[in-house]
């Protein structure tokens, strides 16, 4: 008996063995297709502040009076918040995609449900009543309240970091807001 158990384990170990011994090649060949994603941070250079490991191809619009009222906005909700720069970064960029720096009320058939103000926030998805998420601070204060929440966004890629917030069903379109956001956070910070 005790020479059959032996034999038993000997020819498990030797199968175990020859398919790692074929299987290993093979995996070790395999191509990795994930992206390598690179962290992401904010630094200044000069006068300018420089998103490191901006994703695609970038998206840029014109502001008019309101929509630069509305980066203020952010911005001073951001820092009363206690939180920094890049914060700021990925809640403007956030609000570009959504709105487009708008407070959007109801849009009635073009609405997505019941989304409403800078970042198309949801009354029935628990982010505040209507006057609330329509009101410029009181909704980047709720993002900004989700995004600390978010462990490590500090050095994600901002459309990881906003999409795990926001629940998008276009959770790449973020990105391309990147380049325009942290200029405006340049450009606004210190006003």
């Amino acid at each position: 008996m005790n020479t059959i158990l032996r034999k038993s384990v000997l020819g498990i170990a030797g199968l175990a063995f020859t398919g790692g011994v074929f299987a290993g090649p093979v995996a070790a060949h395999a191509a990795d297709t994930t992206p390598a994603v690179k962290p992401v941070a904010v630094s200044v250079q000069g006068d300018k502040l420089i998103p490191h490991g901006v994703q695609g191809a970038q998206s840029r619009i014109d502001l008019d009076d309101e929509q630069t009222a509305n980066v203020k906005a952010i911005i001073a909700a951001t820092k009363k918040a206690g939180m920094d720069e890049r914060a700021a970064v990925v809640s403007i960029a956030t609000a570009l995609q959504e709105s487009k720096l708008e407070n959007l009320g109801h849009l009635g058939d073009r609405n997505d449900h019941d989304s409403q103000g800078l970042f198309q926030q949801r009354p029935s998805s628990g982010w505040g009543t209507v006057e609330q998420i329509t009101d410029p601070e009181y909704s980047t204060t709720a993002f900004l309240k989700g995004l600390k929440q978010v462990d490590g966004w500090q050095d994600m890629p901002l459309t990881k970091a906003a999409q795990t917030v926001q629940v998008s069903a276009y959770p790449d379109h973020y990105a391309q807001w990147e380049q325009q956001a942290a200029d405006l956070v340049a450009e606004h910070w210190n006003k």
